[in-house]
């Protein structure tokens, strides 16, 4: 019978260095030597910032995804929601609750019917020289997220959008309808660390421990987003909102927990946020962190009801996309029509 070591161990000869270096990690350890085991050194990680997951989060969370997975298993684009499409991309309008994979997945019906008047058959050729559509999610929106997504019809088109995204050349704006105490700032620039706590759960870290290692292996990433505020309770408070996303006046660079209160709900804001890195819930969480969390978003201490209605998602909508083409080089930006709350909250503050 052969025998074999159990995976975490390993066995090498007396005299190799590999044995020579474990023998000496073993008797130095704490626990080989009787010394008592100092947290700090076994934990020695940076501390989040931002606090964990609200209580409410977790069974809300559970409902929202059994309600979106029913939502997206019926969902189909439809012509309305396509932005723009040409031969190598085409960017929709994804609305909210339904997951991206669904949104992919219409897109080949949706082109086939876009097509039916250019003399594109249904296998995506024309003639016998068009190759069948390779399709790929350019970015991803959240689940509760609507907005502008973009699909490439080919993976050459693909790796250059990526890479576009992955190095910060894609500029990109958000609209969020956000409940607490209206700031006294108009605009604001937030840098901080991003990354996922030992519970696994994405937090704000300080900016001095962008690089440090976190549990499970990860590091700290930075993290930075411009804020405009547009509205409070329906007042208009920019001059000109273009969407420009032009620094702040003010810049906070995060080193220290929020001295907010995320249980004061006053006000309603509407906000643009401009991302200047691409980080998971990078807006939900500097919301969170500035005192004015996006509304319905209960997983960063958005209100779940408010004035008498409960909200089924968080109110956070990709404006728009700036880049240049992937093909021809020309600079190009897209519009996803705005949802109701967006657009009424923008109508009252006209």
């Amino acid at each position: 019978m052969l025998l074999r070591s159990p995976p975490h161990l390993a066995f090498f000869s007396p005299h190799s260095p590999t044995y020579l270096r474990s023998l000496f990690i073993l008797s130095s350890s704490p626990r080989m030597s009787g010394q008592t085991v100092d947290p700090i050194m076994l934990e020695n990680f940076p501390k989040p910032l931002s606090p964990p997951l609200p209580a409410i989060s977790k069974s809300v969370e559970l409902s929202r995804a059994m309600t979106a997975a029913a939502k997206s298993s019926v969902f189909n684009l439809s012509r309305s929601d396509v932005v723009f499409e040409d031969e190598w991309l085409i960017v929709v309008n994804k609305p909210q609750g339904v997951y991206c994979e669904r949104v992919l997945a219409s897109v080949p019906d949706v082109l086939d019917e876009l097509s039916d008047s250019s003399g594109v058959s249904a296998k995506g050729e024309v003639g016998e020289g068009r190759p069948v559509r390779e399709l790929h999610l350019a970015n991803r929106l959240d689940r509760d997220t609507s907005g502008a997504m973009i699909i490439t019809k080919s993976n050459k088109v693909a790796a250059k959008l990526v890479r576009a995204f992955t190095e910060h050349k894609v500029k990109k704006t958000y609209i969020a309808l956000c409940v607490g105490v209206a700031p006294e700032w108009e605009t604001v620039t937030v840098r901080s660390g991003h990354g996922r706590s030992k519970f696994g759960a994405w937090r704000v870290y300080a900016a001095s421990d962008v690089g440090r290692s976190l549990p499970g292996g990860s590091v700290v990433r930075d993290m930075e987003t411009a804020f405009q505020v547009l509205s409070v309770n329906g007042k208009r408070c920019v001059n000109g909102m273009d969407g420009s996303g032009k620094d702040g006046d003010q810049y906070i660079v995060v080193e220290e927990k929020s001295s907010a209160d995320n249980n004061l709900t006053s006000d309603e804001i509407l906000i643009r946020a401009s991302p200047r890195s691409g980080r998971t819930h990078q807006i939900r969480l500097h919301c969170q962190y500035l005192g004015i969390p996006i509304r319905g978003d209960v997983k960063y201490e958005g209100v779940h009801e408010w004035r008498g209605m409960t909200y089924n998602g968080h109110e956070l909508h990709a404006e728009s996309l700036s880049l240049e083409h992937p093909v021809t080089g020309d600079l190009i930006m897209f519009h996803a029509p705005l949802p109701s709350w967006a657009s009424d909250a923008l109508q009252s503050a006209a």
